[in-house]
């Protein structure tokens, strides 16, 4: 192989011409850049080729050549010239740069961490960071940046945590303004920081913890400066690790703005967001902060609707700040007792004092004596009414199970409803379960089979329960004037008014059931005490429902002209009076129409509107058939 190549011998003949020539015709001088062109402004002469036109539209266009390459002043230079150094000129940036993960990357002998030239271009080409095709001017940093850290193989040998940095920028609320041609919005030498780029585990870096706040106050400065004051950012200054930064509530790369509803920090979401940390046995139990902050609010009103999908019931945000949030002991924080007034009032006006003077989070529970008696009422009603009807029941179908069905006189069909009370039972069975299905889709929001509304939102839910709820109280009215008006509605109400004789009846029934009378005993009546108790039940719990649930639908006037545990005693009665209602219709209704040996599989008078029936007719009108 011989010693030079042909281009070797091309270019050091030229060279030696061209010093040869100034030699004879000119004194000595400096290197100009023309005559670096001599063999460098020629493709053909094997030496590097450079454009000395866009070399001097560069920001280092008014250099000398030398000035880089030192050990090229004298001709001919030696054929391979030692790197040039940045850092001859740009001490301070270079030095910052070294110090940087790009800069001890390269160090290393990284190949792929980027160096000067990947990020500011071509020396030869280099422009001022002002002009529009620089790589490194403001509108170009994503797309430059991109370069490297969109490639997802080149960033798995980097072990960056960050999968599709640029994908995941693009679709924040910081990138999508900047695509909107918003060049003041952050960019990621702006986060990340240009030649003093750290991992975010460094305490120099920008996006290290306890800078984050300071990073974001460039461009947010009102916030910070608020954020500063408060109880988190102080916590911060203190050193506490546990504290949450912008981007614990906002995300990083996922930043969205507050009224996207994938944000973080929208409206519903932001519970879920300050649950991360005020759940957490752990934190709640270092800092000592109450353990079950969650827990009562999803108890209260506010929390079943959120759950649900209401984004119009108070969150987290809504009491107790954004980035102004204050202990409250903390004149300044909204749920100081000086404030708390003017900050429910904010959703329920002229209620705000009434609300302030009880407790916030929790169920409605032991916060007056009346919902402690009511709680009370219930835990002993529920238990023992719905005891007696299974008792009742089981016992009434164990004897016709095993003995036979009681001796009858000849029946005769008789007209139990007509078309009338026909239409008013199916639309009273229609609402009442849409009523007790959408109401309790509030309570057990979780469960499966309330995941038909999970498409549409608690707005529809609640829409269907109030819907539903207008639809019985005007069929309960309508029944009060049928009752009142019609002949029929008359004789309807004189004969389920109660008597003595439908008590002894119950417990004759009761001792035949058990064995202890031989003989079935025989209404004399239109209507069996079974039928009346199940009447006057609706009755009685209809009359509850609308008056506690016309308190909730109209909290807003309840609040604001009655005691604020008002609220809370109606939230607890509608509740478990629709638990009692819901489960004696199971058991005492479905047994008498469906499970009753005597009628099974069905009594068909809801639908015919007539039934074979025993009547002893000494007492009553033949009207009444």
């Amino acid at each position: 192989m011989p010693l030079f190549s042909l281009h070797s011998v091309r270019f050091t003949l030229s060279a030696g011409i061209l010093l040869l020539g100034a030699s004879f015709f000119s004194p000595a001088r400096a290197m100009e850049n023309e005559d670096c062109q001599a063999c460098h402004g020629q493709k053909d002469t094997g030496a590097p080729y450079f454009e000395l036109e866009s070399f001097n539209s560069s920001i280092h266009g008014k250099n000398l050549c030398v000035s880089c390459h030192a050990d090229a002043a004298e001709l001919p230079h030696p054929e391979k010239l030692a790197p040039v150094s940045c850092g001859k000129c740009h001490r301070v940036e270079t030095q910052v740069y070294l110090n940087s993960d790009h800069g001890r990357a390269v160090s290393r002998g990284r190949l792929e961490a980027a160096s000067c030239k990947d990020c500011h271009g071509h020396t030869h080409t280099l422009l001022n960071s002002r002009h529009p095709d620089s790589p490194v001017n403001r509108q170009n940093i994503v797309q430059t940046c991109a370069r490297c850290h969109a490639d997802a193989q080149r960033m798995a040998r980097a072990r960056l945590t960050e999968k599709d940095p640029l994908g995941s920028y693009n679709h924040t609320v910081h990138g999508e303004a900047f695509a909107q041609g918003r060049i003041n919005a952050a960019v990621c030498s702006d986060c990340h920081g240009t030649h003093d780029l750290h991992g975010s585990l460094n305490p120099k870096s920008r996006i290290f913890k306890n800078n984050v706040p300071e990073t974001c106050g460039r461009c947010h400065q009102n916030v910070s400066i608020v954020f500063g004051e408060s109880i988190h950012g102080q916590a911060i200054q203190a050193g506490i690790k546990e504290a949450p930064i912008c981007t614990d509530c906002h995300g990083e790369h996922t930043i969205r703005s507050p009224k996207d509803p994938v944000s973080p920090a929208s409206t519903g979401a932001v519970t879920k967001t300050c649950t991360g940390c005020h759940d957490s046995e752990r934190v709640n139990l270092k800092f000592g902060l109450p353990t079950d902050r969650l827990k009562t609010y999803f108890d209260t009103y506010h929390g079943l609707a959120s759950r649900r999908g209401d984004l119009r019931v108070a969150n987290c945000a809504s009491c107790h700040g954004f980035h102004d949030i204050f202990p409250s002991t903390d004149p300044r924080s909204s749920i100081h007792k000086s404030n708390m007034s003017g900050t429910c009032g904010r959703c329920h006006p002229g209620a705000g004092h009434k609300l302030a003077s009880g407790s916030i989070h929790g169920p409605p529970t032991a916060k007056h004596w009346a919902i402690s008696a009511a709680k009370w009422f219930y835990v002993f009603v529920i238990p023992l009414t719905l005891g007696f009807m299974f008792f009742h029941n089981f016992a009434d179908w164990l004897r016709k199970s095993l003995w036979g069905l009681p001796a009858h006189p000849a029946e005769e069909s008789v007209i139990r409803l007509t078309v009338n009370e026909r239409w008013q039972h199916a639309l009273l069975m229609a609402s009442f379960i849409f009523l007790a299905y959408t109401g309790f889709a509030l309570k057990f929001s979780e469960t499966t089979w309330v995941k038909v509304f999970a498409p549409f939102g608690e707005d529809l839910r609640r829409n269907f329960h109030r819907w539903s709820a207008v639809v019985f109280c005007a069929l309960g009215a309508f029944h009060l004037l049928y009752l009142a008006v019609c002949q029929r509605g008359r004789f309807i109400f004189k004969e389920m008014w109660p008597r003595l004789a439908d008590a002894v009846h119950l417990f004759q029934r009761m001792a035949y059931n058990v064995g202890l009378r031989r003989e079935a005993p025989r209404h004399a009546g239109f209507y069996n005490y079974y039928e009346k108790i199940e009447y006057w039940s609706l009755v009685w719990g209809s009359l509850v429902m609308i008056v506690t649930g016309g308190v909730l639908v109209f909290n807003n006037f309840a609040l604001k002209h009655f005691p604020a545990w008002a609220s809370d005693l109606a939230t607890l009665i509608h509740y478990y009076e629709a638990i009692l209602a819901c489960l004696a219709i199971l058991i005492w209704h479905l047994y008498g129409v469906i499970f009753d040996p005597e009628v099974y599989p069905m009594n068909w008078s809801w639908i015919k509107g007539w039934r074979k029936w025993v009547l002893q007719r000494s007492e009553h009108d033949e009207s009444e058939k």
